[in-house]
């Protein structure tokens, strides 16, 4: 036992030795890491710096202890004039300019470092690579998947960081898991992902990884788990664990934990996504303090990132969201009650052009006593680092930049301004951390490669904090309290507790719908919407991309007709809705043909009471005034109404073939026009009659690469009135007019509905051999 302790306390004594060596070099590196950023010493950068730290005094003169502030002021002022004396850079020696600048940095530093911001006495960060720079992982999917991690760094705090002496605590260096799979052993090697701090400060989450699988593989050794520890490293317990990755830990105002998953199901429906390389979807979820009674917060059909909370106590995260649009350019916030209800886009989501605006935003956080957040600009085909940007929802979103302002211009946006090969070096900053509407702690290195710890301002100033010469830093955050956002009180029955209460019920939930008019766009002249077609986008149950190929749109989903909900003369409509499912609503006509269509997605839990102000409703303005309670509430919700057979679940050959069959295909074939049968037939084991009518006179939206810009069938939204039937060839031929052709009311609505379900083939990606014969097959995954 002495023995044990003994080598404990020389591995002890020889850890806080390299601690105190690397906080030493990292420290005596800063103005000189600094200096390297002024490139050739000259006297305009000088010049500039100075400039930098006079603001930056004028700025926290108000705040800052007059006693530190003013004498560096003065010494700054001097060193201003000493500059102005020296002539231009050609008159004065190297060893003075050198000096100069030097001197001009260090007081540049000293301003900084009395900034009362900054008085919090230790940083949390985490130390790691980037994930393994093959092809794969230069995506923001991948990034996260434990097979991409490279084992090395671990959970840090850096205490007194910005003294004259700071310290390095390895917090995990001597814990040990205390219960799980992984009890009694060190979290050494491994990968760590980003941490959070509580607000009463006591307690930390991270995610972890010990990386020990084959590349690819799912299992629970090479998949990110979340861990709970004490911040002073005692009481480490494995929370999750599993086949599946689960990271981005945050703690909700009422105790539970929010954090993204993998547990849903489901794979990313574009990209590189194939047999060996799969790409399971990730969303929210949330789970007791403990680890149990995990439950989704989201249904959506693709991936979500980086959950915070903000001042309002609200759940802030991107979303990747690309239903009928384009793939690469809309992960943009998202916000929802912490009980994942009622998700709502505020900014990004719909751009008006793919260079217009960030790909990407990630990292998302609200800043104290502010409305704006901070974000990275960062890429889809690139990891979560980038530029970084301020984010006001409250102005008018422009399908640009109206909302955002630039913190770090110099740093091009990734992929919408530096594309292709100029995408890893954009790759600058990441994970920040507001301190105010001026000041951030951030990641960051010049050459995106090995980023250290830096406090940095929205006028240019930046100063190294910390540095390891041998691997990156990764999210530093104040290890201390902070204020606890209001607690808002959950309005589902999802959590046991909940549930019990509720005596086992599990309560239908409902859409209440004020003015489907009452909308940030036109609507076609004399527009009578009468109903609501409400259709479930299904996630994709299997890995490779088109595998199998839905339809003629590329990279489409699958989804089921639910059917029809009608809508009040006011414009007003109340429904039950279907719990758990990815939902998107289309306002139809007297005829049943869609006017306006969603491209995105929304979902009820159990108990929800989901209430929208229109169609795409305005989110600056007030809603227009109804004069009293809408029509729609005077009554219970209304059941949803199915579509023909072969909308749910959703089938060609069950839905439009039989049409084509009764009125089409003999006469075709008498006069020779094209063939209209039902044989099936190529790669895709699509009938013959689908090949020749959905790409020349259906309706389809590609889910592709630059599919924004397609000509009539791109955009971010629908143009209202210019969709599906009402848009699609193959309508002029369904009067008597076609050679008299008469379909009853019944087989007329069946091409409408096709048409305005993106004109797809098949309902599910599972059995494709089965629907092409006309067999009902349910999708594996809802």
């Amino acid at each position: 036992m002495r023995e044990t302790c003994n080598i404990r306390r020389e591995r002890c004594f020889l850890a806080a030795i390299l601690a105190v060596l690397a906080v030493y070099q990292a420290v005596r590196a800063a103005p000189s890491a600094a200096e390297s950023e002024g490139s050739e010493f000259s006297l305009v950068e000088t010049g500039r710096t100075i400039d930098r730290a006079l603001r930056l005094a004028d700025r926290l003169r108000s705040v800052a202890e007059p006693s530190r502030l003013d004498p560096l002021v003065a010494a700054l002022q001097q060193l201003n004039d000493r500059v102005d004396g020296l002539g231009s850079h050609d008159e004065a020696p190297a060893a003075v300019l050198r000096e100069t600048h030097s001197q001009a940095r260090r007081l540049a530093r000293q301003i900084a470092f009395t900034n009362p911001r900054l008085d919090f006495d230790k940083i949390l960060f985490v130390k790691r690579h980037d994930p393994e720079g093959l092809r794969l992982s230069r995506h923001m999917v991948h990034q996260y998947y434990g097979y991409a991690a490279l084992p090395g760094g671990g959970l840090y705090v850096l205490s007194d960081p910005f003294s004259d002496n700071p310290q390095l605590i390895d917090l995990l260096a001597e814990s040990r898991v205390e219960s799980g799979r992984l009890a009694g052993q060190r979290l050494k090697p491994g990968t760590f992902l980003r941490p959070e701090v509580s607000f009463d400060g006591r307690t930390i989450l991270f995610a972890y990884t010990e990386g020990l699988g084959e590349k690819p593989e799912w299992s629970p050794r090479n998949c990110f788990h979340i861990f709970r520890v004490n911040a002073d490293g005692t009481g480490l317990v494995q929370l999750t664990d599993g086949p599946w990755n689960e990271f981005d830990p945050c703690f909700l105002p009422d105790g539970r934990i929010a954090f993204i998953s993998e547990r849903r199901g489901g794979y990313l429906r574009c990209g590189v996504s194939a047999p060996k390389w799969p790409s399971p979807t990730y969303t929210l979820h949330s789970m007791e303090p403990d680890g149990s009674d995990v439950i989704a917060l989201s249904f959506h059909e693709t991936h979500e990132w980086n959950p915070s909370v903000n001042r309002e106590g609200m759940l802030v995260y991107t979303r990747w969201d690309y239903v009928d649009r384009d793939t690469d350019i809309a992960h943009h916030p998202w916000i929802s009650y912490p009980d994942g209800r009622d998700p709502r886009s505020y900014h990004g989501n719909y751009p008006a052009r793919r260079e217009s605006r960030p790909w990407m935003e990630m990292q998302i956080r609200s800043i104290p006593e502010s409305h704006r957040y901070v974000a990275v600009a960062a890429a889809h085909h690139g990891q979560e680092f980038g530029s970084l940007v301020l984010i006001d929802p409250r102005l008018e979103d422009d399908g640009a930049m109206s909302q955002l302002t630039r913190l770090t211009p110099e740093v091009p946006l990734p992929e919408s301004e530096a594309r292709g090969g100029d995408i890893p070096s954009s790759m600058v900053y990441g994970t920040p951390w507001p301190l105010s509407e001026d000041d951030y702690l951030v990641v960051y290195d010049p050459d995106a490669k090995n980023r250290g710890i830096y406090w940095m301002d929205r006028d240019g100033n930046r100063e190294l904090i910390y540095r390891d010469p041998e691997i990156s830093c990764y999210a530093p955050m104040p290890l201390r309290p902070r204020p606890t956002p209001p607690v808002i009180p959950r309005q589902t029955v999802q959590v046991a507790r909940d549930v019990a209460a509720a005596g086992g019920q599990v309560p239908q939930a409902t859409v209440a719908l004020m003015n489907v008019y009452d909308s940030d766009f036109p609507w076609p002249a004399g527009t009578e919407i009468q109903a609501l077609r409400i259709i479930h986008v299904l996630p994709k149950s299997t890995s490779p991309s088109n595998q199998p190929r839905i339809g003629a749109a590329d990279q489409t989903n699958a989804r089921a007709v639910l059917g029809t909900v009608p809508v009040e003369a006011d414009g007003s409509a109340y429904f039950e809705a279907p719990v758990g499912k990815a939902i998107y609503f289309q306002a139809l006509d007297a005829d049943g043909m869609a006017v306006q269509s969603m491209r995105s997605a929304t979902y009820v839990h159990p108990g929800e009471q989901l209430v929208c102000q229109g169609c795409h409703e305005r989110k600056q303005t007030p809603p227009r005034s109804a004069g009293g309670t809408p029509l729609a509430l005077l009554r219970p919700p209304s059941p949803i109404t199915p579509e023909p057979p072969g909308s749910n679940p959703f089938s060609y050959v069950r839905l439009v073939q039989p049409v084509l069959d009764r009125h089409c295909v003999e006469c075709h074939q008498r006069e020779d026009a094209i063939d209209l049968s039902g044989v099936i037939e190529g790669p895709h084991g699509f009938s013959r009659s689908y090949t020749q009518l959905a790409s020349r006179y259906g309706f389809y939206y590609d889910s592709s690469l630059g599919s924004l810009h397609r000509p009539g069938r791109g955009g971010a939204r629908t143009e209202a009135g210019r969709f599906g039937a009402r848009a699609a060839k193959l309508t002029d031929f369904l009067a008597e007019r076609h050679y008299g052709v008469q379909l009853d009311p019944q087989e007329l609505r069946r091409l409408i509905v096709w048409l305005d379900a993106n004109s797809e083939f098949y309902g599910a990606y599972e059995n494709t051999e089965a629907q092409s014969r006309g067999e009902v097959v349910f999708p594996s995954l809802e």
